[in-house]
């Protein structure tokens, strides 16, 4: 029997033309406007740097809301998983670091857990409560700990996990990318971004990306996860213990969110400081949401931020290029929305096609302000067009009580 589809979710065979028509569109931007920032090795090395931190809590946010409890505390643990991993790595190096940041986020999971399901505190009050906590426990202990090595919040530098290369295979890669060819060369630095100075860190977040999916939908303990977001007293009366379930969940999801803040400091860059994530934990909860509470969906979400706040970094010539990638897709999707008659649809894309040719052709650069909001917009406009096809859990956020079902 085939395998249904949830409403709105493209097919495998849609996904991969997708992934290819995007690529063509990239390498052809790249080629017109002469912008090999947009698909170098570097770029993409960079993007994962930036994805990274937000995709692990992302997946944390996955394995709490499956379960039932919104984890709007993310940002926080995220910021605890920070703090507790430099003092691990500064005392005693970088796994400890890693084993000590998962376990500050997974206290603060533990905590949202107790307050949630024990208590049944509304789940946001909760979350946002967590955050405040976490921002100003962690601005006091940095003070308190680092205060006297170097004179602020900031710590020492931190010590890395080893990064490697791909033996033969990125030296071969970099010498395609150099030659600039059309397509060729830019799969050559978009692969290359993925098998150069890598981090072992960054191979650990990716297993865990396969590890939850794996858990989640391919287990009977990840089947009485989802069953607890869905419907607790359904599952509960088949013999479920959905207190256990959302408390094994939501203390996972804090000691992810916790890796993600580990990464920032060892990988992202090398020291702690106060008011590091810089909201991560936030477009972590949003890759989450455009991902349909699905691990491909959240990757690619995190993956489209981590892409754009690497391009803003390199500079408004790489984010003017882009504009007549946007263009570009916008006009695809108008045709698309033609062949379904979706008419009023398909004059609004060709209307923002035809806006942001004329802002490319008419303009050589983006004003600042706009290219340090890049990642922001683009998080937001895609957010507004997912919103069509969302399904969250139908018990996220609800408050269970043992025996109220019957």
């Amino acid at each position: 029997m085939a395998k249904a589809r949830s409403v709105g979710t493209p097919s495998r065979s849609m996904v991969y033309l997708m992934i290819a028509a995007g690529l063509i569109v990239l390498a052809a931007v790249r080629a017109i406007t002469d912008s090999n920032d947009l698909t170098s090795s570097g770029q993409i090395g960079g993007m994962i740097n930036m994805a990274v931190p937000i995709a692990m809590t992302g997946l944390g946010g996955l394995w709490s809301e499956r379960s039932g409890v919104v984890n709007i505390g993310l940002e926080g643990m995220l910021i605890l998983g920070t703090f507790f991993g430099a003092w691990g790595d500064w005392h005693w190096g970088p796994w400890a670091g890693l084993i000590t940041g998962m376990i500050g986020g997974a206290v603060g999971g533990l905590l949202h857990a107790v307050v949630t399901v024990t208590f049944g505190v509304d789940h946001v009050v909760s979350g946002v409560a967590i955050n405040l906590l976490a921002l100003s426990a962690t601005g006091y202990l940095a003070k308190l700990t680092f205060y006297k090595v170097v004179g602020s919040k900031q710590s020492p530098p931190l010590q890395s996990l080893p990064v490697f290369n791909v033996p033969g295979l990125s030296h071969w890669l970099a010498t395609l990318e150099a030659h600039h060819w059309f397509l060729i060369s830019d799969l050559a630095g978009i692969i290359g971004g993925f098998v150069t100075q890598m981090s072992v860190l960054t191979v650990i977040c990716a297993a865990m990306l396969v590890l939850t999916w794996y858990i989640i939908w391919r287990t009977p303990f990840g089947l009485r996860v989802r069953s607890c977001g869905e419907n607790p007293f359904a599952a509960e009366s088949l013999g479920v213990n959905v207190y256990l379930h959302k408390y094994i969940a939501v203390v996972v999801s804090g000691a992810l969110a916790g890796l993600g803040g580990v990464f920032m400091v060892t990988v992202s860059s090398n020291i702690y400081q106060d008011g590091q994530t810089g909201g991560r934990g936030f477009i972590g909860l949003a890759a989450l949401i455009f991902g349909n509470w699905k691990v491909g969906g959240l990757t690619a979400g995190a993956g489209l931020f981590g892409y754009t706040d690497s391009l803003q970094l390199r500079g408004s010539d790489a984010v003017h290029s882009l504009l007549l990638g946007v263009a570009v897709l916008l006009l695809g999707i108008a045709i698309r929305l033609l062949l379904k008659r979706s008419w009023s649809g398909a004059v609004a894309s060709l209307v923002a096609a035809a806006v942001f040719a004329v802002w490319y052709a008419t303009t050589n650069d983006v004003p600042a302000q706009l290219v340090s909001a890049t990642p922001y917009v683009i998080t937001l406009v895609v957010l507004a067009v997912a919103s069509q096809r969302l399904r969250m859990p139908k018990a996220d956020g609800l408050v269970y009580r043992r025996g109220e079902g019957k």
